[in-house]
């Protein structure tokens, strides 16, 4: 039926669950419902929810994004950060080559296409002439990543008020 964005009590996005979780989460009084689909009813005196938020303040240690060819690529709208070609011939480019001592953080990678990755070659953008469209950055979290690709891909767009850079 469908996912539900969990908030902490302090409005702060914590998870994204299953509907099921989130009634159960509501029926015991766990958390309340700030968001819901209209068209979908549960009982006759509950609609789907779509966000809800904890009544008690839960702690959560901090996790990084790993950097994967999945994440890069979703980053960048899977579309060349040279050209803006969007299609299946795209691979991982180090801004600063990794022969001319590039590493492979989130900072140094970006998405490129083939015959851009290949004109660019060991040279630094500049240096070919080829100017990145959006400078590569660390995304901020592995959920606000995950939901901002709902959010844009048109699944959940009352969630755009509670996530970070929707």
């Amino acid at each position: 039926m469908g996912h539900v964005l969990v908030l902490n009590a302090s409005y702060e996005p914590l998870n994204i669950t299953t509907w099921r979780r989130a009634m159960v989460m509501l029926l015991k009084g766990k958390a309340e419902g700030l968001e819901h689909d209209p068209e979908k009813v549960i009982r006759p005196d509950h609609f789907l929810p779509t966000v809800i938020r904890l009544r008690q303040f839960v702690r959560v240690p901090y996790k990084p994004l790993p950097l994967t060819r999945r994440n890069v690529f979703h980053r960048d709208g899977h579309a060349c950060q040279y050209c803006g070609f969007s299609g299946e011939q795209l691979s991982i480019d180090h801004v600063v080559p990794r022969s001319r001592g590039g590493t492979d953080v989130w900072e140094n990678v970006t998405t490129a296409c083939l015959p851009c990755n290949v004109r660019k070659g060991n040279r630094t953008p500049r240096e070919a002439g080829m100017p990145l469209t959006r400078e590569p950055r660390r995304p901020l979290g592995s959920l606000s990543f995950e939901a901002n690709r709902r959010i844009r891909s048109g699944q959940h767009q009352e969630w755009a008020k509670y996530v970070i850079g929707a």
